[in-house]
């Protein structure tokens, strides 16, 4: 054997060890078994714990925010005006804390189907807080929203969506439609404008109609009856009143249409609150001085020209005024217009919560301060 052959027998008998030893470095022993530590005392083991509930607590709070909802958006108020109609968030806030003990035991209209009405009225615990669906609702009735839309925002599905809109239409439409909205003579006096004052001191409430489209009915008998000659298309028309500071003091039911100003004036309710003495002003259409003579109130209204020609100077200025304190009915219609579920005609799906969705809409318009500033604050500094 040369020698070449005996130094590579020698390097294949070189233990495998030794070699791997050689070319990596051996890890560190870790030890099985911790029995030089001091075992935790029961209250290390406390603190631990709560410092681990603080971070989970912190995470769930983060996550929330991140959620869109009401707390999200606390600190802006455009967006605060611009999802529900209210002009910041305190009075959002303030308004959900008056309804809240009523909204603590409501329940879905599911769940009073399912029940009867012997069973114990249980509180309608939602997937999201009541605040949030409040804001639900107002997001939908204010933009119009899809209920997918609606359900893709707050992580919901589109079934609950419905389910909170019906549930709250409802309750609200309970809740606000219980309070009294028509004034006294004294408070009508109280919060008057100089300029209704010094012409008009008698206007009670000032009356207009307003109409929102709706689809087509397939039934010839209904479409004519819902079918508007002044919006030319079916409408559902109702009744609307406000005080001369502008406050929405009288809302009717919805009615087809068809229905004349003068018609629904007389079946909405709204001379039975008149007292002798009271000044109704209203538009032209309104051919309603018989009715009110009947109870010893008085019509203001633009007058008519009684053959071709032009109005005389008394005549027109007369109207001129009746139309400048009659632009207070106009803005409050405008606010109600501000809800844009109503932009679009309203499908007949909603018949069963179209009444009540209107009415909510014009009552909550009242929770968005006063139309005309200057009187209010002059009336308030005489209180």
């Amino acid at each position: 054997m040369d020698i070449d052959a005996a130094e590579a027998l020698l390097s294949l008998s070189v233990s495998p060890v030794g070699l791997i030893s050689e070319t990596t470095s051996t890890p560190a022993c870790s030890a099985d078994h911790d029995y030089d530590e001091k075992p935790a005392t029961e209250k290390d083991q406390l603190a631990a714990a709560n410092e681990g509930i603080a971070q989970l607590e912190q995470q769930l709070a983060s996550k929330q925010i991140e959620r869109f909802g009401l707390e999200r958006l606390a600190n802006d108020e455009d967006k605060i005006q611009f999802y529900t109609g209210f002009h910041s968030y305190q009075c959002l806030k303030m308004f959900f804390q008056c309804i809240v003990p009523y909204a603590a035991t409501m329940r879905t209209w599911s769940q009073v189907q399912r029940s009867s009405s012997t069973t114990q009225c249980r509180g309608f615990q939602g997937k999201l807080l009541l605040f949030d669906q409040m804001f639900l609702f107002l997001h939908k009735l204010r933009l119009g929203s899809l209920d997918q839309h609606l359900a893709d925002k707050f992580a919901i599905s589109q079934s609950t969506v419905s389910r909170y809109v019906i549930t709250w239409v409802n309750f609200l439409y309970v809740v606000l439609g219980s309070q009294p909205i028509w004034p006294s003579k004294s408070m009508i006096q109280r919060f008057m404008p100089n300029s209704f004052k010094d012409l008009f001191p008698e206007t009670r409430v000032v009356i207009d109609c307003t109409e929102i489209a709706v689809q087509s009915p397939s039934s010839l008998v209904l479409r004519s009856e819902m079918y508007s000659s002044y919006k030319g298309r079916t409408t559902l028309k109702c009744l609307i009143g406000v005080t001369p500071a502008g406050a929405v003091s009288f809302v009717s039911s919805l009615y087809a249409g068809s229905i004349s100003d003068k018609h629904i004036t007389q079946v909405s309710g709204l001379l039975d609150l008149l007292e002798s003495g009271d000044t109704v002003m209203a538009d032209k259409g309104f051919l309603i001085a018989d009715l009110l003579a009947q109870r010893g109130c008085k019509l203001v209204m633009p007058t008519f020209l009684s053959h071709k020609g032009q109005f005389s100077v008394d005549k027109a200025n007369l109207n001129k005024i009746v139309a400048n304190l009659r632009v207070h009915v106009e803005r409050a219609n405008r606010r109600f217009k501000e809800y844009h579920l109503f932009d679009s005609p309203i499908s007949l799906t909603l018949a069963g919560s179209i009444n009540q969705l209107w009415t909510v809409a014009c009552l909550l318009t009242n929770f968005q301060g006063p139309l005309i500033v200057q009187s209010f604050v002059h009336a308030c500094n005489r209180c």
